[in-house]
């Protein structure tokens, strides 16, 4: 991804926590809030609780950006894709539903439910 399309600093992902809305799934919660941006900024997150060993987290990080990259998402957003236990050990096709589903439901995406 690209680096104009991602959060880099903790400050950007502290106003993307404090004053982000939140929609969870099983999978994933997804956290969005306008940027005032021409361009969508993403974040991932993977917990140390989750899994303690850094390959894991990192893993299910970059199978997530992947998915990420391929969606049609409206631009002028900061969306911050946490995962949760269950996803450790989705399938891609699992993972492509979920993070797709709780996009369309905060309504960042063209499509409707």
């Amino acid at each position: 991804m690209e680096r104009t399309r991602r959060l880099r600093k903790g400050t950007e992902f502290d106003t993307a926590y404090s004053k982000g809305t939140v929609v969870g799934s099983p999978l994933l919660a997804v956290r969005y809030v306008p940027n005032g941006l021409d361009v969508t900024r993403w974040g991932f997150a993977v917990g140390k609780r989750l899994a303690k060993r850094a390959v894991v987290r990192n893993r299910t990080k970059r199978r997530i950006r992947e998915i990420a990259r391929g969606l049609d998402v409206a631009n002028g957003f900061d969306v911050i894709v946490v995962a949760r236990a269950p996803a450790l050990v989705a399938g891609h096709t699992a993972l492509v539903e979920g993070l797709t589903a709780a996009l369309v439901r905060a309504g960042v995406t063209g499509r409707q439910p």
